[in-house]
């Protein structure tokens, strides 16, 4: 189950990337370990402006796949007229070939630059330069102080239902935009998914140089409900909306899908505790 910070907690687009992705894939390529799937150079390098986990390249990796249940344990928590805060747990799975994990190396006060391992079938791993960030982030004294995050990991819209079921444009959001990357919980247990957690907590340490986040397959990094910005304020608003959660929004992670980072549940406004329209 998901549990509020204990002691354990102590915790751009690919294109933008081509030409280093490409040099990256064919420097690792060039002399492959023994045992390791070769590719043929000439069409890694027709490829590179493309997700390296995506095509037939992909089979050379244990690519990560990320994705977020949908919203669930809703409550209200009211502050007045203006501020009446709809509060959900989120999950956000790893449920790749292999681990999502970033490196982060500090380019800022509070601030890191990232690069994201993906490991090797047979052995190994290729870094490559991320567009994800690195944030040393304050969610306050209940929840044990600062850590370093992914920021804008995550993102909550709430988007109005229109009768023939299609879905608006999001007209709230949430303020919470950054997270762990930690093994919190093995949701789905199997053999590709280490029975204990590798990726144990997130870092407190302001003047840490570098630093290493991530989830294995199988495990999840939860936040329940009445965590730090855990809600989007729905005062003044009325009818069907969906609750939607979506991870890694801007697609700065490479994933061997795209497709699945969005969940959602469908809710009636003002809110009374029950789910659907």
């Amino acid at each position: 189950m998901a549990t509020i910070a204990t002691g354990r907690d102590i915790l751009g687009p690919v294109r933008r990337r081509a030409i280093v992705l490409a040099a990256a894939l064919l420097a690792i390529f060039a002399a492959p370990t023994p045992g390791a799937v070769r590719i043929d150079q000439n069409q890694v390098a027709a490829d590179v402006d493309q997700n390296p986990c995506e095509g037939r390249q992909a089979r050379a990796f244990l690519c990560p796949n990320l994705r977020i249940a949908p919203p669930r344990e809703f409550y209200l928590e009211r502050q007045g007229s203006n501020r009446v805060l709809l509060r959900a747990t989120s999950d956000v799975r790893s449920r790749g070939r292999g681990p999502i994990e970033l490196r982060g190396t500090r380019n800022g006060w509070r601030t890191m630059r990232t690069r994201q391992r993906i490991y090797r079938r047979g052995g190994g791993h290729l870094d490559l330069p991320s567009e994800a960030m690195l944030r040393f982030t304050d969610v306050g004294n209940r929840f044990g102080g600062a850590y370093w995050k992914v920021h804008e990991l995550a993102r909550f819209d709430l988007r109005r239902v229109h009768p023939d079921g299609a879905l608006g444009p999001s007209v709230r959001a949430s303020p919470k935009l950054n997270y762990c990357l930690r093994d919190l919980e093995r949701t789905q247990p199997s053999n590709a998914s280490p029975a204990q957690r590798v990726y144990p907590a997130c870092n407190q340490n302001p003047y840490r140089g570098r630093t290493r986040l991530g989830t294995s397959v199988g495990w999840s990094d939860i936040y329940p409900a009445p965590y730090h910005q855990q809600w989007i304020n729905v005062a003044g608003l009325r009818g069907c909306f969906a609750y939607e959660m979506t991870v890694d929004p801007e697609r700065r992670l490479v994933e061997s899908n795209e497709r699945d980072n969005s969940s959602r549940r469908l809710l009636r406004l003002p809110f009374s505790g029950r789910l659907g329209c």
